[in-house]
């Protein structure tokens, strides 16, 4: 069974036209790339996705009721500020409430999937830690660690490595790909070639609102498109520590 469903899938926002017609599925153990440069539409697909924009066409997620869409998937938008005054503990366990009944305290299956997620985000040390007070890529952390806890088949993110330092990049990505060889799957919009084309399984690129490749990342980081799309000449390897890909001149 895919755990999403895309059908001709159309945006317009004041008379233009930002995704035409897009069409694609995800099925279990995918993690898949969405790639794209600034103004592609990669944040309006996955918000009209989730049916928190006005679209056409058809979403199996947008198609769900919220309760069933909560359990069913994780959503992380570009957007990171944490207003509310509480502890990282409490904030990751605040991905547990869609399996929850009104008024029921946390069960041992709820604390180990968070204290999981922590583990996960190396914040062990920021368990008490209030969660207003820490960095920019600390909140982002945080908040990826409230996604995981949360436990769903789905998950869908916008820009998560952005503002991390390298090695929480790394890490952040390497929890998706892990979700994805445990059976689950992702979607994960990224600006960065590097990170996409070493941890996803699967890559889709945009261009001006529509797909202009869909598969693994040899064949869609190609030399041709890389130009046609970014307008960028770029290093892309095989290697035996897997593939490596660096930008290296502007056309």
């Amino acid at each position: 069974m895919n755990l999403l469903e895309i059908q001709n899938l159309s945006v317009k926002a004041q008379e233009r036209q930002v995704l035409k017609d897009i069409s694609f599925s995800v099925g279990a153990g995918e993690c898949i790339g969405l790639l794209g440069p600034n103004g592609a539409g990669k944040t309006t697909l996955l918000r009209s996705s989730l049916g928190l924009l006005e679209h056409q066409g058809h979403s199996s997620l947008a198609a769900m009721s919220s309760t069933h869409r909560a359990k069913h998937t994780a959503w992380l938008p570009q957007s990171r500020e944490i207003v509310w005054p509480i502890d990282v503990e409490t904030l990751v366990m605040l991905g547990r409430i869609p399996h929850m009944s009104g008024g029921q305290r946390a069960s041992e299956i709820d604390q180990q999937l968070v204290d999981e997620a922590i583990a996960t985000m190396g914040l062990e040390s920021f368990r008490q830690r209030n969660a207003t007070q820490l960095s920019g890529g600390e909140q982002a952390r945080v908040l990826i660690a409230r996604a995981l806890a949360q436990d769903t088949p789905f998950i869908m993110a916008d820009e998560p490595a952005a503002g991390l330092d390298p090695a929480q990049q790394i890490l952040t990505m390497q929890a998706f790909a892990d979700l994805a060889k445990s059976g689950r799957s992702v979607i994960v919009s990224l600006h960065d070639l590097g990170l996409a084309a070493r941890h996803c399984t699967r890559l889709i690129m945009l261009s001006e609102g529509v797909i202009v490749a869909d598969g693994t990342p040899e064949e869609v980081l190609t030399l041709e498109r890389l130009a046609q799309v970014y307008g960028i000449n770029a290093f892309y390897q095989n290697t035996k520590d897997g593939p490596v890909f660096a930008p290296l001149d502007v056309l």
